[in-house]
């Protein structure tokens, strides 16, 4: 009987660490990128607070905001940076079920995707 391939837990910790900062760091970069260009453009209009105003279409879908963001709009790079800051610790569950399911893991692969699944659903539904 073959051995069941292990992972080295060390690598795969340091690994998942480095996922975590690089995905931080970039939606920190990008958020901070769009922000100040934003206030460059319209920080010195005055807020209109009377009336309401919630997001433009574009920006409540995930299509939308890419969109948004390819065709340079500040506000579109701002929710892609959140975005990225969201579908960090996501990919992180996601690599965990590869990981768990290279050591084997049955249970823990079944538990990870039904969490990931949770997060998905949350993030996608309406």
């Amino acid at each position: 009987m073959a051995a069941s391939p292990k992972i080295d837990e060390k690598k795969f910790e340091q690994w998942i660490g480095l996922q975590l900062r690089i995905g931080v760091l970039l939606a920190a970069t990008i958020v901070l990128a769009a922000g100040i260009f934003y206030l460059k453009k319209y920080g010195g209009t005055a807020p209109d607070y009377h009336v309401y105003k919630s997001e433009p279409a574009e920006l409540r879908q995930i299509t939308g905001v890419f969109h948004s963001a390819l065709s340079g709009h500040a506000r579109g790079l701002i929710a892609l940076g959140l975005l990225i800051l969201i579908a960090t610790p996501i990919a992180r569950v996601a690599f965990s079920v590869v990981a768990f399911a290279l050591e084997r893991d049955w249970l823990y692969v079944v538990t990870t995707i039904i969490v990931l699944a949770v997060l998905l659903y949350s993030l996608t539904s309406t």
